[in-house]
């Protein structure tokens, strides 16, 4: 039952982390650059166990019940996308982002963080996913299972997220044509334009 419980929790996760988002996005570009990886990957990882964590014990239900905190956060979102949206076309079209070597600047730690910050708790379906969606379902499991039910899920993210950024660096072959990085750019840009607009509707 306890193994039931671990996989049933792990492949939920694993399926809502997995559509890529703002913060997968991010974590892609961070891996195929081989910059702060380590670091980025940990900080998903503990906060999607946190609030996971939360979702599980009752948060999801103070969120689900507070609109004006949702409008908040929507509109915060929508804003921090559209401007970050502006400036993958603006990387784009400048080839801002073409080299991938040692001599590429390194973005500082703090700034990498501060995006990280905001990809997660700037975007509504962080905790639509997290919260609401895989802390709901586990707050339903037997209270002696729960803790099976959380290392699940927090196994998933670990794994997402590790994958993804150190597998990035096996396409850097490819991320070394300028088209390449072109593609990404424009393709992220769309996303979180996407991502921006699909946050209106919970506006209320």
């Amino acid at each position: 039952m306890e193994l039931d419980v671990f996989l049933k929790a792990f492949l939920i996760s694993l399926s809502l982390i997995v559509a890529i988002g703002a913060q997968n996005a991010y974590i892609l570009k961070l891996g195929l650059l081989k910059q702060h990886v380590l670091k980025a990957v940990l900080f998903c990882v503990i906060t999607d166990s946190l609030l996971i964590t939360a979702g599980v014990l009752g948060l999801g239900l103070f969120i689900k019940g507070n609109q004006l905190l949702i409008n908040g956060i929507a509109i915060f979102g929508i804003v921090f996308l559209t401007v970050y949206a502006f400036l993958s076309f603006k990387a784009a079209l400048k080839n801002e982002s073409l080299k991938i070597d040692d001599e590429v600047k390194t973005n500082p730690i703090k700034q990498v963080f501060s995006l990280l910050f905001m990809f997660t708790f700037l975007n509504p379906h962080v905790y639509l996913d997290t919260v609401l969606l895989i802390g709901g379902i586990g707050a339903n499991v037997e209270e002696s299972y729960r803790s099976y039910f959380l290392l699940g899920a927090i196994s998933a993210s670990f794994f997402w997220f590790f994958s993804l950024g150190f597998g990035a660096r096996f396409l850097i072959p490819l991320f070394k044509k300028p088209i390449t990085w072109k593609i990404l750019d424009i393709s992220i840009g769309f996303l979180m334009l996407y991502i921006a607009y699909s946050l209106i509707p919970l506006i209320q």
